[in-house]
């Protein structure tokens, strides 16, 4: 699709090709999960001797190669979707859709620069660099390719791969406590925890956006769940993914052994229900806005936004604290 305004300069057209607005909140939960594990490792919940030397490699490494694997699934993605891209309002002023750039050229950079950025974390661990290069792919052909055109569940099993940075940003902490050769085998049960809060989370986070977004995914044939099963259908699906966050947020009360410490369980309680109050005040039948949107279903998407931030930094604040001054809000197992 051409258009007769002028082309902004190459690196401005690579940057939106690589949708880096995105990536920062996946990078601030890898980056989170790094400073999690390192800081109950000096606590001596972990047998690993971790400085803050360690602790600043690892970040660095992350954010570089966290930045350009997920950057290049998403000029793939953009590859993919240009068709449907330039009949969407949110979507038509991407980079193909404007005439900046060819598909051939946005799918050339994308592989070269997701490739790129998963062989980083080879520097600091080969699981890191499993789940980075997983991550790549599940996005593009699992997700991309196969799912978002088939079936309502698109988003729910393509979350998979929007939730494993905190399993990257831990691996790249963890190299001396991960011998074996599972990549499923973390050395804790806290990364795991972290990718089920971001899988859980994003379900509502997206149906919100297609809420708000009401007809678009309809007319390029992609089936949202809200186009195919209606916005009712799809707002309890929501209000169930926020009870799962409730549970979630739990852990540290049945499962002793994680080492999270029970303030956290107070604390992820709290903000899921600030959360979940912006789902459960949308409203599928309330007039749109001036920008064509619902304002609630609008709402509900950029809370989403914050609440998965606060979780992750509230719970780095939280181990912050040494254990013992945490008293009866400390790990239970402690």
């Amino acid at each position: 699709m051409e258009n007769n305004n002028p082309a902004p300069n190459l690196f401005s057209i690579l940057i939106k090709l690589m949708k880096l607005r995105v990536i920062i909140l996946l990078q601030i939960t890898a980056i989170c999960a790094i400073l999690v594990h390192d800081t109950i490792s000096r606590h001596g919940l972990l047998e690993i001797e971790r400085t803050w030397n360690d602790t600043i490699f690892s970040m660095v490494i992350t954010i570089l190669g966290g930045t350009l694997s997920a950057g290049g699934s998403n000029a793939i993605n953009m590859w993919y979707d240009s068709d449907i891209d330039e009949k969407m309002s949110r979507t038509k002023n991407r980079p193909i859709p404007m005439g900046h750039i060819s598909p051939k050229m946005s799918l050339i950079f994308g592989i070269s620069i997701s490739i790129i950025g998963s062989s980083f974390f080879f520097i600091l661990n080969w699981k890191a660099a499993f789940w980075s290069f997983f991550s790549v792919f599940f996005y593009v052909f699992i997700y991309t390719i196969w799912l978002k055109r088939r079936t309502t569940q698109n988003i729910v099993i393509g979350g998979i791969a929007g939730a494993t940075p905190p399993l990257i940003g831990w691996a790249s902490a963890a190299t001396d406590t991960m011998g074996n050769l599972n990549p499923l085998d973390l050395g804790s049960p806290i990364p795991w925890m972290l990718f089920a809060l971001i899988f859980l989370w994003t379900p509502p986070h997206f149906w919100s956006l297609a809420l708000y977004r009401s007809g678009e995914y309809a007319i390029v044939e992609v089936p949202m769940m809200n186009e195919v099963k209606g916005s009712e259908h799809t707002l309890l699906q929501s209000k169930l993914y926020c009870f799962s966050l409730f549970f979630l947020g739990s852990v540290p009360c049945f499962w002793p052994q994680s080492g999270l410490p029970l303030l956290w369980a107070f604390s992820a309680g709290i903000l899921t229900l600030w959360y979940s109050k912006s789902v459960w005040d949308i409203d599928p039948s309330e007039p749109f806005d001036a920008h064509g949107r619902l304002p609630k279903a609008a709402k509900s998407f950029y809370r989403s936004l914050y609440y998965l931030g606060f979780m992750f930094l509230t719970l780095v604040i939280i181990v912050f604290i040494p254990p013992e001054e945490l008293g009866f809000f400390g790990p239970l197992d402690f």
